[in-house]
Parts: C-alpha cells; sequence; structure tokens
C-alpha cells in the first residue's frame, strides 16, 4: 500500500480530499497533518470580521473530508520534510514517511527585519491564531483601552481587513470612538490594481476618515506605536493601541529545513506539473510555492484553480499514469469589500462597484463553500 502525505489543510487540499471522497484511491494510505480541523476559506474572512457571517459559514470543516476520503487526520504542524529520504518531522517529533507528498500551508506575513513587529502587531495569519487575538481586540475596544487601530499593508487584504474592523465596531460598539490609519511603503494603495479601482476606494477610504500613509517603510512596532521611514529617511511615530499586519507573503519558516528546491524568497520551486522542481515526489502549492519562471500574485483564487489539476497529478503520481499541467491565468477577478455589504470588482482596465458587487462575491462564496460543507 502506497503513502500520500497531504501536509496543510488550504484550499487545494480540500478539493482533493473532497475528489477522494468520490472517488478514493485504491490501496493508499491517505494522512492529512494540519494542525486545525478547520481551516478558513480567505475569501470570507473579511465578511467573519465585518459580522455578515458565522465562523461556520466561512470555515470547512477537515473531519468529514477526511473521512469520506478514507484519510485519517493528524492534529499537528509539520516541522521539517527530508524529500531525499521522503520523510516528514512533526511538531510533536514524530516522524512519517511516504511516497508522495502535498504541501498546501498557505503563507505568513512578512516581518522579517521589523523590530517588535513579532511581539506586538497582531498578525493576520495564520487565521486561527489572529480571530483569537481579534476576541480580545473586541474586548479592548468595548473597555475603551483601544482607540486607535492601525493596519500595515496596502494591498486589497490590508484594505479589505481595516474596513471590516472599522464597520464591526461602528456597529457593535458606536459609543467607542476609534481611529483608523493605513500604512503601506507602496507609493499607493493596492498597486496590482488599476487607478479606477484605487479612486473608488480612496474615496471611501477619505469618506470613513481612515489616514492613509503611503510610501512609508515600517522599521520598528512598539506596543502602542509604530515608527516609520519615508523616502528621504524621516522618521515618523505613528500612534496605535492596536497594530495589525497583512503584509505580503513570507514562506513559512520550517520550509528552510527541507532539502526542497527553493526560490531566492524561500518559496518551493515547481514545475507546470505542481511537483517540486528537485524531487518529483513531492508536490507543492499555493502561497507556498511559485512556479519557476511564472509570475502571478500569491492569492487563493490560484490555489483554488490548482486544486483539480493537484487531485489528478496525486492519482498519477501515486499510479504511474500521465500528469496534467496547469498554466496560471493571466488575469484573476478580484472582488474587494468595503466593511458594508458593498463591494469593488476589479477585472483588467475594468472597475465596478456597488451594493450589487457584494451580493455577487457572497453568491460566489457561498457557492464555493456549499462544494465542501454539505
Amino acid at each position: 500500500m502506497k503513502k500520500l502525505i497531504l501536509i496543510g489543510g488550504g484550499h487545494a487540499h480540500v478539493e482533493v480530499l473532497r475528489q477522494f471522497g468520490l472517488q478514493p484511491p485504491a490501496d493508499v494510505e491517505i494522512t492529512l497533518v494540519s494542525p486545525d480541523r478547520h481551516t478558513p476559506y480567505s475569501g470570507m474572512l473579511p465578511g467573519l470580521i465585518a459580522g455578515h457571517y458565522t465562523f461556520e459559514q466561512c470555515h470547512i470543516d477537515l473531519q468529514p473530508l477526511a473521512a469520506a476520503a478514507g484519510a485519517r487526520h493528524l492534529p499537528a504542524n509539520a516541522q521539517a520534510l527530508n524529500a531525499t529520504q521522503r520523510v516528514v518531522t512533526l511538531s510533536d517529533g514524530s516522524k512519517l514517511d511516504y511516497d508522495v507528498a502535498s504541501i498546501n500551508v498557505g503563507s505568513t506575513p512578512v516581518v522579517q527585519g521589523v523590530e517588535g513587529a513579532a511581539q506586538h502587531a497582531i498578525m493576520v495569519k495564520p487565521v486561527a491564531g489572529f480571530l483569537t487575538h481579534w476576541a480580545t481586540l473586541i474586548e479592548r475596544v468595548r473597555a475603551g483601552s483601544v482607540t486607535s487601530i492601525v493596519v500595515v499593508g496596502g494591498g486589497a487584504a490590508g484594505v479589505e481587513m481595516l474596513l471590516a474592523m472599522q464597520h464591526y465596531f461602528a456597529k457593535q460598539t458606536p459609543r467607542q470612538s476609534v481611529e483608523y490609519g493605513l500604512v503601506t511603503d507602496a507609493p499607493q494603495l493596492l498597486a496590482q490594481h488599476t487607478s479606477g479601482v484605487r479612486a473608488v476606494l480612496t474615496r471611501n477610504l477619505a469618506r470613513k476618515r481612515v489616514a492613509v500613509h503611503c510610501g512609508l517603510r515600517v522599521s520598528r512596532v512598539e506596543a502602542q506605536a509604530l515608527i516609520a521611514m519615508n523616502a528621504a529617511n524621516i522618521e515618523q511615530r505613528i500612534k496605535g493601541d492596536a497594530i495589525v499586519w497583512v503584509t505580503g507573503a513570507a514562506p513559512p519558516a520550517w520550509l528552510s529545513h527541507c532539502d526542497l528546491n527553493l526560490n531566492d524568497k524561500k518559496f518551493i520551486n515547481i514545475n507546470n506539473n505542481l511537483q517540486s522542481t528537485s524531487h518529483s515526489a513531492v508536490f507543492a502549492v499555493g502561497d507556498c510555492a511559485t512556479i519557476a519562471g511564472a509570475a502571478y500574485p500569491k492569492s487563493g483564487v490560484y490555489a483554488v484553480r490548482q486544486g483539480p489539476i493537484l487531485s489528478h497529478n496525486l492519482r498519477a503520481a501515486l499510479s504511474g499514469t500521465v500528469l496534467q499541467m496547469y498554466t496560471p491565468q493571466p488575469r484573476a477577478l478580484a472582488l474587494i469589500s468595503t466593511g458594508e455589504r458593498h463591494a469593488i470588482a476589479s477585472w483588467g482596465p475594468l472597475a465596478l462597484h456597488g451594493n450589487w458587487v457584494w451580493r455577487w462575491k457572497d453568491s460566489i462564496d457561498r457557492a464555493f463553500m456549499a462544494r465542501y460543507c454539505g
């Protein structure tokens, strides 16, 4: 009997489990390694924070998916992988051998080189840890000990998170006055989107009195403030009773303890078959991996698209049949929520916005979740 290890419960692996549940592979022992039973759907996280969704509505229960696929679920993290010997070391010190392994563990916010960020900032990933901090932050706002919140990160995720938090507190704690700030080292917000999208979003932020600081590189985080440098190397201090970190993607630290081929940013190098470029028995998808020579953003949209091809290729690798190729789509639809039940659609040069866009996004998200939460 061959052994398949799925490391992580990300968007692609839930699709692998679903398809294996519909048609379990013969003579294969499947192990899912994931520290949490419930895996979040990133597209609905801002809606959860804003109060539009419950935890259950935007988290996938891995237990029934794993059971249907005949897989055992080990609630642990991977700590190292020896791809030459085909052995995974878990956080409890145990070791698992495998014939084929797949890695779908996402990414972490970039904090390297920022003094105090790990100690004082609230990291948006991993999501389970963030939700624990979010519950504490709600109580701190209600108690009046938090009167300013600063989000570090000027991409869509950072903007969505700030506006979601602002919407929640405006509805749930209207008597508590909270100021909001957004800090990014980029010269403008949403650098990967068009000027039309940025214009709509800028008006939205201005109307909601969010202080936007572009072109500032954060050098230090303190308990109630951050220190940042502008292009002229002039230091600025920005007050924040709570600082939420939603910067670009960094690979999980444990990948550095693997003998896989990594790129210069320490993400796993993969080919168009979603295989490691150095060890063909290891597949990797989502934010933790990058197709060598391809340029595409770290976004859950790509992990979702990789899921069906990964499912096919894991079966093929176990049975010795032909693999399929994955090609990242040249552009992806982005539906950016703005706190309330309103959203902006970004597609190439197009920028559309309105309540109807949020309803469209909501229907897409609920349809995705329905595939895994039957």
